[in-house]
């Protein structure tokens, strides 16, 4: 099969995978190599499917030994198949990078024969860049859950982050649908990960920027383990597993294996599936509001459990979780924007985690007045009601009243993945 038509098929079949992003990781241009990486996330190409980056993303393979029922390169699928070698992506990633058409690489792939045999291929693409080619490029690289310690160590050498995607929510809900996948190997996995990178940052930056290894043996010289860390992908939507439970574990992640991301991908149906799957995809406003609550609990100090209930155990789709949490604990409600104190202020709805910052440093010259929170850019037809500024005193009176959450659910309102990315900036959230 032609190089071309491989890179049709497989670069189709990686677009189901979110978890690319490129932040965090710096590397500088050498003598005698090609490229750098800067710690600004890249995003400025399109994928078939209409997303948004700046990386050549493709499966080495789509061939798999197993068979979970969501992906549609199970192995029971009658999909069109297709294997690159490591050096066929090797000369592609070269190539696209002269050409400027991507700033790196991000490389996942089916399981063929076992996770080590699948892993070591995937190592051989990145070792092959790094040392043959001197590239000094973003690379990210799909570790399988299963693979050895050896090779998890070889690839967080050569790469800039690694993920292993934990798929599903619950081993009853991976048990259903991808049989052959254990939650315990994937977290495991996770741990050796986070055990490398906890492991290079007590020994300190390697010295040489690019190391010479003899076959997979574990190294003492000190060197930087995957400097953009480790993420991770959900799908949401093919159980019926709820937010709460996705919220639970998403939180325990962040705080046992330090992962910089949690990607949330809405299950997405397709022709002839198998009938445990559901028909119909659920709505992307879920996988929104799932991002919003993530942004919440890293950035806000919010805690998974206070973002449902057992009532409600699945986030409102009606109103963002900062505001429905807003308005289920009115009675801490208004802060004084004067005198609260940092966490707080954080939860005022309409007023981000960097407006914060800026407040806490302009009070201390004088009081703040709604003018200079509009200044501040400030949401206050959100805010207003939950805070007390110098001249302005709500009491609370309107945040009882029947009427006050119905002004939120009739507000006409624009819910996009642009604005949220807008409201994160300007601090709305």
């Amino acid at each position: 099969m032609e190089v071309a038509r491989k890179l049709e098929i497989l670069a189709d079949a990686a677009k189901y995978d979110a978890s690319c992003a490129s932040s965090g990781a710096v590397r500088k241009a050498v003598p005698g190599g090609l490229g750098n990486s800067t710690g600004i996330g890249i995003c400025h190409s399109y994928t078939p499917d209409g997303r948004c980056v700046s990386l050549l993303k493709i499966l080495l393979t789509n061939y798999c030994v197993y068979d979970c029922v969501f992906c549609v390169n199970r192995i029971s699928s009658d999909t069109p198949r297709a294997r690159f070698t490591a050096q066929e992506v090797i000369s592609l990633t070269l190539e696209f990078y002269r050409r400027n058409y991507i700033e790196g690489l991000f490389l996942s792939s089916g399981i063929i024969q076992s996770p080590d045999y699948t892993m070591e291929h995937l190592v051989a693409v990145a070792r092959g860049l790094r040392q043959e080619h001197k590239f000094n490029g973003y690379i990210h690289l799909k570790v399988i859950p299963g693979a050895s310690p050896e090779l998890i160590q070889a690839a967080g050498v050569w790469a800039d982050r690694l993920s292993a995607n934990v798929e599903l929510p619950t081993q009853m809900d991976l048990s259903k649908l991808a049989p052959e996948k254990k939650l315990v190997t994937i977290r495991n996995t996770m741990g050796a990960i986070k055990s490398c990178v906890d492991e290079s940052k007590e020994q300190g930056p390697r010295a040489e920027p690019f190391g010479l290894r003899s076959g997979f043996k574990r190294s003492t010289a000190p060197r930087t383990f995957a400097p953009a860390g480790q993420s991770t992908q959900m799908v949401v939507g093919a159980t019926p597993t709820n937010d709460a439970t996705i919220l639970s574990l998403a939180s325990d992640l962040y705080g046992q294996h330090k992962l910089r991301r949690i990607y949330y991908s809405a299950f997405s149906p397709f022709p002839e599936a198998d009938p445990r799957l559901p028909l119909q995809a659920p709505p992307l406003l879920r996988e929104h509001r799932l991002y919003q609550a993530d942004w919440l609990m890293r950035y806000y100090g919010f805690e998974a459990r206070e973002l449902t209930t057992a009532a409600q155990p699945d986030l409102d789709l009606k109103l963002d979780p900062k505001l429905s949490w807003a308005l289920r604990n009115r009675h801490r409600f208004p802060v004084d924007i004067n005198r609260g104190t940092r966490e707080e202020l954080l939860r005022i709805p309409g007023i981000g985690y960097r407006t914060v910052a800026r407040i806490l440093s302009i009070r201390r010259y004088h009081r703040l007045r709604l003018e200079d929170l509009r200044k501040l850019r400030v949401f206050l037809q959100r805010a207003k009601a939950f805070l007390c500024a110098a001249d302005h005193q709500p009491g609370t009176m309107l945040l009882d009243s029947a009427s006050f959450e119905r002004k939120f659910l009739d507000a006409p309102r624009q819910l996009t993945l642009f604005g949220a990315g807008v409201a994160a900036l300007t601090g709305e959230l």
